[in-house]
Order: structure tokens, then C-alpha cells, then sequence
């Protein structure tokens, strides 16, 4: 029998527009992401969300994002790993790098974007979510022994969390 393998698959956190002209790559959040994300962290925490690893986008939203919800989980800030490939990555990159993932471990956390995010969530579920918001989270388990053996439709969506559930 298979055993489970969990993603959770996080959009960072609301972003800061107020600087024309910012590269996107360096924007900042804002005042709903600054709060969002640290009740992210505790809606997680509650949920017994306990990931062996945190991938995310270097871009700075998402390493904000990162810093503040990862220590509610509770998981070392500075043991998330920041990988390029996942800044503006396509539903194909996403699917590689889940492939690919180190079967050692059970529990993945990745910290992303949008489109990417919801589209991934949709493709591995099978359902229809229409947006993964700012913040939200969405948990897949699969039964399977290896990420490697991760496909469409193959996920149960245990839950999706955003949060707006809770102001």
C-alpha cells in the first residue's frame, strides 16, 4: 500500500503597488500582508501543518511571506530554501520540481505565486478552486510512495485556506 505524501501549496502574501516603477521581483507587502501572514501561520499551526521542507520564490514578497508564517508551523526561517526556477515558473516547471522532490520527505511546503499556484492546485486536485488568493494555502495529499508518481488529478484536496475566512 502507498503512503501519503502532503503539499501545501502557499501564494505569498498581499503585495505592495505603491512604488511605480518597482521591479517586481523586489516588491514588498503591504499592511494586509504583514497581517495576513503571520494569521496564515497560526491558522497552519492549529491545522498541525508541520512541512519537512519550505521551497520558495526569492522574489521579496515571498521570502517576507516565508519569514512570518514559517515560524508558527514551527519551522527555522532560515532553513526555507529559496529556489529561482519558482519566480514566474509555468504549471510544466511546477510539476518537474514537484517530481523531483527528495522522496525522503513526506510533508512539502512551496511558497509561490499566482497563476502558477491556483493552476497547480487545479491540475493535481482535479478541482475547480478559480483563485488561490493572497496568503491562501491549499493542502493535497496523495497516495503514493514517490513525488516522482505525482500526476494530474491524482491529489485529494484535504482543505484551502485564505484569509478571509477569518476577518
Amino acid at each position: 500500500m502507498p503512503s501519503t505524501k502532503k503539499l501545501y501549496l502557499l501564494r505569498h502574501a498581499k503585495s505592495d503597488w505603491s512604488q511605480p516603477g518597482q521591479r517586481d521581483f523586489d516588491r514588498e507587502l503591504n499592511e494586509r500582508g504583514y497581517r495576513d501572514a503571520p494569521l496564515m501561520g497560526q491558522v497552519l499551526h492549529r491545522k498541525k501543518v508541520v512541512p519537512q521542507v519550505i521551497y520558495a520564490s526569492p522574489a521579496r514578497r515571498t521570502t517576507l511571506t516565508a519569514e512570518l508564517v514559517a515560524p508558527a508551523l514551527p519551522y527555522p526561517a532560515e532553513a526555507v530554501h529559496y529556489v529561482k526556477l519558482l519566480y514566474e515558473c509555468s504549471l510544466q516547471t511546477m510539476l518537474t520540481f514537484i517530481s523531483r522532490l527528495d522522496d525522503q520527505y513526506d510533508e512539502v511546503m512551496i511558497i509561490g505565486h499566482n497563476p502558477t499556484m491556483t493552476y497547480t492546485a487545479e491540475h493535481l486536485s482535479g478541482e475547480s478552486l478559480g483563485n488561490v488568493p493572497t496568503c491562501g494555502v491549499v493542502s493535497l495529499a496523495f497516495e503514493v510512495d514517490t513525488w516522482e508518481a505525482v500526476a494530474g488529478r491524482s491529489a485529494t484536496l484535504e482543505w484551502f485556506e485564505y484569509p478571509k475566512k477569518y476577518l
